[in-house]
């Protein structure tokens, strides 16, 4: 990710989170920066550089973070199921 713009670091983000409809966290892991890079990049940056890739970003994370507590729910409940069946 070293040697490219901010400009295009934030696109290459943007039609990354669009294709595969990962999370800022997701995105933050496969570039190998910060989630707050991130989110600044497809919340503030993409609005300069191009308005309807922001606004279609913008979709996908507002349904991420309208999942996240089914997400959290499911990952608290596969632990605990873990955690008894390694008890038997």
């Amino acid at each position: 990710m070293k040697n490219i713009s901010i400009e295009d670091r934030a696109i290459d983000l943007a039609h990354y989170i669009i294709d595969s409809k990962d999370t800022v966290r997701g995105a933050a892991k496969k570039f190998g920066i910060s989630k707050s890079t991130v989110h600044k990049d497809v919340s503030e940056r993409l609005k300069k550089i191009n308005p309807k890739l922001a606004k279609d970003v913008r979709e996908i994370l507002d349904e991420n973070k309208a999942e996240r507590h089914i997400r959290g729910g499911m990952a608290t409940k596969l632990k605990y199921s873990n955690l008894h069946m390694a008890k038997k």
